[in-house]
């Protein structure tokens, strides 16, 4: 049974999250649906990560297994007709080898979290970035953020309801960018790991808005990473200004041979 992979955008505000639950609208249940329009008795789809509600992505990736072996441009070009006009779009599908796994076979989860630091509230980005009121000390925070680079317990930075084995993960990159705007500034955080823990990322960028405003110091973030207590960390950050921006693989299968 041919085996292909979808690399799907979405905009995370009318969802409970990526996994399908029972009374409340996912994207997982959006793209299936629009498959069981080709396919009824298709066996699902499995994807790289579940992203939480109102969390965005840029670069979900998930397989399914047809009956027919569809051109990959066609196939997509079928299920964006049937998943409008919900805000979800297959911008890529490709052939895959059987063996290929969308979560499995990564090597690599890349996230992009979006805050806004100004006065007046968000227009065009509404539900699209965190806004935050006052100016932030973005090299501040890139001083807390570099001890969280590396092999790390990072108890203090997952949800209590993570499912993960181990709170044990290295963190590869987490990089803060600052983008002057004609009123206010747009500050990017971007991560990169293999995998991440339950609400890491959000707990990580809350936190460190707490030394940008100046509430902590950055050296706080090392004495709360070495606490391995969920009590020691900031605030969790809210979902809207985060993206699953891309997943690795080790031969991308969105790149023509």
């Amino acid at each position: 049974m041919p085996r292909f992979a979808l690399k799907i955008e979405y905009h995370g505000a009318p969802f409970s999250g990526w996994q399908r639950q029972k009374e409340h609208p996912s994207v997982q249940e959006a793209v299936e649906g629009a498959l069981r329009k080709l396919q009824p008795d298709h066996a699902g789809i499995a994807a790289a990560g579940r992203t939480d509600a109102g969390v965005h992505a840029t670069g979900q990736v998930a397989h399914v297994d047809l009956a027919k072996d569809w051109d990959p441009f066609r196939l997509s070009e079928a299920l964006n007709h049937h998943l409008r006009p919900q805000p979800v779009a297959v911008v890529a599908a490709a052939r895959v080898a059987e063996d290929f796994h969308a979560r499995f076979s990564a090597v690599e989860r890349r996230y992009l979290f979006r805050l806004l630091a100004r006065r007046a509230p968000a227009t065009h980005d509404a539900g699209l970035v965190w806004r935050v009121q006052r100016p932030l000390d973005v090299a501040a925070m890139q001083d807390g953020a570099a001890c969280l680079i590396g092999n790390h317990d990072f108890t203090t930075f997952r949800s209590v309801m993570c499912q993960a084995a181990s709170p044990v993960k290295t963190l590869d990159e987490i990089t803060i960018d600052e983008i002057p705007l004609p009123h206010g500034t747009e500050i990017r955080f971007h991560l990169r790991a293999r995998s991440f823990l339950h609400n890491q990322v959000r707990s990580i960028v809350g936190t460190l808005e707490r030394v940008g405003a100046g509430s902590w110091a950055p050296q706080d973030v090392r004495t709360a990473l070495e606490a391995r207590d969920r009590a020691a960390c900031g605030p969790v950050c809210p979902p809207e200004g985060l993206y699953l921006q891309e997943v690795i693989y080790p031969d991308d299968p969105f790149v023509p041979d």
